[in-house]
């Protein structure tokens, strides 16, 4: 098993899109912070927004491939923008097939390592919700530790969810 992460550039659009948005219920949809209700673009508009929203060869927004098919994507925002000092990223396999086969463990490792390489920040973290029980274990599974729960926020499927921060510090990623 081979994962890469590469920046997705203009000819790999419409397979991304097809990939990540062309089935409104997908299952990666229920899990990805779906108390935001996230409208999922169509085609065309995911071509005209394509540059507003950053997707084409951006450092922070990367491609997960498996032995050279697109599986997901992992990113990294700030937090603190415009001091730009408080790091957190995220990671989607879309592929429900590509789910319980260690693949978003090695690419979210790979992309850490990466994270850790380009910036000089003692902190990367990662949020999620008390539902999204894998993204959990992931985090957990890669030495992340728990930093905060903000209890009762997430409101999904007629109930309320807590909200998870996981951190790593630079010091204990290298070890």
């Amino acid at each position: 098993m081979t994962i890469q992460l590469k920046e997705l550039e203009s000819h790999e659009l419409l397979a991304f899109w097809n990939l990540a948005f062309s089935n409104p219920n997908a299952e990666w949809t229920k899990w990805n912070g779906p108390y935001f209700h996230d409208l999922l673009l169509k085609k065309q508009e995911f071509i005209d927004l394509i540059n507003k929203n950053n997707y084409l060869q951006n450092p922070f927004r990367k491609i997960i491939w498996l032995d050279q098919q697109m599986v997901g994507m992992v990113s990294a925002y700030y937090e603190d923008t415009p001091f730009n000092q408080w790091l957190d990223v995220g990671i989607t396999i879309y592929k429900q097939d590509s789910w319980h086969r260690g693949i978003g463990k090695a690419a979210l490792k790979q992309w850490l390592d990466e994270l850790f390489e380009l910036t000089s920040l003692p902190h990367i973290g990662l949020t999620t919700w008390s539902g999204n029980y894998r993204m959990i274990a992931l985090a957990e599974s890669l030495g992340l530790k728990k930093e905060a729960e903000v209890r009762q926020v997430r409101f999904w499927q007629n109930q309320y969810w807590n909200s998870v921060k996981y951190g790593v510090l630079r010091s204990e990623w290298v070890k």
